[in-house]
């Protein structure tokens, strides 16, 4: 088996709910950083793991301090038991030793020598534990008679400390002990103890003798205890981390089917459902959890059904009012073209009819495009095309709505990569919506169009310093039939569908728009693209905020590309035409050479929303061709007959 397998397999235990049984570890636990990593990612993706790893850090902690008070408490008690020990014995022998020394009446250096001797050989059977003894002349002897220093071989005298002895010649009778560390005959070092106490020794004065103990015995215990602490220490923070993993085991098992089962049901699966066993709170879970389950599922059915109800009542809806709208628009068209025959209010009562009559025709275009969206029924045709190329059409085709508001589109597009792929009649619809309420919101002031690319994507930001929008009111700005001032007037269609329909194409192309805004500064609405098809967006080409985030308005930069030249506050239908150099017939009179004013009206020329490809109605004339015969009753009923046949 692989050894990455291997460790997968292990690790099991620590899997997050939805992670694979044999992810990929993100470092080799064969180095210091790979495992540095594995932790982090375990850690940061496991609760069995973070869970264990706490209880074995707590408990390692809590065992330790525990085994060190034992351990300190029980060398303490070691070596109190040996000092003890070691106290008792060479206080009987120097006791020994002294009574020897006072059971002497010689006073030659000779006699004193063989008391000595007799005197050390009492104490050194009297201390069978001690390595060995010293006898040396005390700092306040206080006598001309000297007996020779003397020390076994076991004993180097050098381990005698001046602070030692000090401490004996100022205690009398009194033992003095100093911890020192002895040299074995093998090289090695073991702990060990000085005692020593002062004698009287007639004659000569007064002599120190020193014992000295090991305690490589008493060490050999306490290593042993601490090593079996150690040892037990390590066993009982294995067996908790054991029983810590089992537990979780039990407890995250459960959790993790419900994990499953929640993303299941998230994926569409309404039927799956957690097991349910026992009576104790998991089981309790598992039940509140399918009740849920059933309750949404219930939930979501209806909604469903309702839903494909409404969908299929506002499609029905729009497609049977069509053919009555059909024939409207061909009658109204007809009487507004023939306007100027009727009296002034019935011409403006026509006016008014043709108007509404094509924003019938928005809505109704608007409702079956959402419906479209919501059947799931929108079909891309992606093809070549320039998103600057198609910027400029729409600014063309709204320079006249734009003159009529006293707007300045200016187009700034410093160029890209070329081309993209998207749906060139989609993406002129969401552009002309973006410029449409930029117009409509802008307040008379300019309207700055840039479009930028990247390796990646194509944006295109349109940007007003109108009236703006909170930040309530821009979270809401894509919602179907909602308006961020109801009571504002509208000139432009207003359907409340526009946006909606914008962020669906974006979506569609997998792009985005969004939407900065602040109330009195404007607003700016970026769209961007992909570049190509299946290769993501890594950043839109365009900042969100603009530069000039605050400013009241736009001042016109050298080389800014606008849409059209500087306009008059005159409405420009309303501008007579100048022919040159030609002969106007007045009637009676012709005047030769003069140039003819006529002060008719040409009639504005109205924007519709495109339409789909597989609903584009006959679109109205403006004009009767010459010659044409009037249509009677008969033939405009025939004629109704056979659109709404069509329809």
């Amino acid at each position: 088996m692989p050894y990455r397998r291997f460790v997968g397999q292990a690790l099991d235990t620590f899997r997050a709910p939805g992670l694979s049984r044999d992810p990929e570890l993100p470092g080799s636990w064969l180095t210091l950083r790979g495992v540095w990593a594995n932790i982090l990612y375990l850690w940061r993706t496991s609760l069995p793991f973070r869970t264990i790893a706490l209880a074995v850090a707590l408990s390692s902690v809590t065992v330790l301090s525990v085994g060190l008070v034992m351990s300190n408490s029980i060398a303490k008690d070691l070596f109190t038991t040996q000092v003890t020990q070691v106290l008792s014995e060479s206080e009987r022998a120097a006791t020994q030793a002294q009574q020897i020394f006072n059971s002497g009446v010689e006073t030659d250096v000779v006699a004193l020598t063989l008391l000595r001797e007799q005197a050390m050989d009492q104490a050194s059977a009297a201390t069978p534990n001690a390595e060995g003894y010293a006898f040396v002349r005390s700092s306040n002897a206080g006598s001309s008679a000297v007996l020779q220093d003397i020390a076994t071989e076991a004993v180097d005298v050098e381990l005698i400390t001046p602070e030692l002895r000090q401490a004996v010649a100022a205690g009398g009778s009194r033992q003095q002990y100093q911890s020192v560390q002895l040299t074995l005959a093998d090289g090695r070092t073991a702990p060990g103890i000085i005692v020593g106490t002062q004698l009287e020794v007639p004659s000569a004065g007064v002599y120190d003798l020193y014992f000295v103990y090991s305690l490589e015995e008493a060490q050999r215990t306490l290593d042993f205890v601490q090593r079996t602490l150690l040892l037990a220490m390590l066993v009982l923070v294995f067996i908790i981390a054991v029983i810590v993993g089992l537990v979780m085991r039990s407890v995250v098992q459960p959790i993790r089917v419900a994990a499953q089962v929640s993303r299941k049901l998230a994926g569409g699966h309404l039927e799956e459902r957690i097991p349910e066993n026992g009576e104790d709170d998991i089981a309790t879970l598992a039940r509140s959890f399918n009740d849920m389950a059933d309750s949404l599922h219930e939930q979501i059915n209806r909604l469903a059904t309702l839903s494909q109800v409404q969908q299929r009542f506002v499609s029905d809806v729009s497609h049977e009012l069509r053919t009555p709208l059909t024939t409207i628009r061909l009658a109204g068209g007809m009487l507004y073209d023939r306007r100027d025959e009727f009296d002034p209010t019935a011409a403006r009562s026509v006016e008014l009819l043709h108007d509404q009559v094509q924003r019938f025709d928005l809505l109704l275009s608007d409702l079956l495009e959402i419906s479209r969206y919501d059947a799931g029924a929108v079909e891309l045709l992606r093809s070549p095309n320039n998103l600057a190329a198609v910027a400029e059409d729409v600014i063309e085709s709204l320079t006249q709505i734009s003159l009529d508001h006293g707007t300045r589109l200016v187009l700034r597009a410093p160029g890209g990569f070329g081309d993209s792929e998207f749906d060139a009649r989609r993406v002129n619809r969401v552009i002309r919506n973006l410029i449409g309420n930029a117009i409509e919101h802008g307040e008379a002031k300019p309207i700055v169009i840039s479009v930028d690319s990247n390796e990646t994507a194509v944006a295109i930001s349109v940007r007003d310093y109108g009236v703006g929008m909170t930040e309530d009111q821009a979270a809401r700005v894509f919602d179907r039939f909602w308006r961020a001032d109801p009571s504002r007037k509208r000139t432009m269609g207003g359907t409340g569908l526009g946006l909606a329909i914008s962020m669906e194409d974006a979506v569609l192309h997998e792009g985005q728009i969004d939407v900065w805004s602040t109330p009195g500064k404007g607003t700016n609405f970026r769209l961007t693209l992909p570049r190509t098809v299946g290769i993501p967006i890594e950043f839109s080409p365009l900042p969100l905020e603009p530069e000039d985030a605050g400013a009241d308005t736009y001042e016109l930069e050298p080389g800014d590309d606008e849409a059209f030249a500087v306009f008059t506050d005159e409405d420009v239908d309303t501008q007579p035409i100048i022919l040159p150099d030609l002969v106007a017939d007045t009637g009676d009179e012709t005047v030769a050479g003069e140039p003819v004013v006529s002060t008719e009206s040409m009639p504005i020329i109205e924007l519709a929303e495109d339409a789909s490809a597989d609903e584009a109605e006959p679109a109205s004339s403006s004009a009767e061709p010459a010659g044409e015969p009037e249509i009677s009753a008969t033939e405009s009923d025939a004629a109704d007959r056979e659109s709404g046949g069509a329809q």
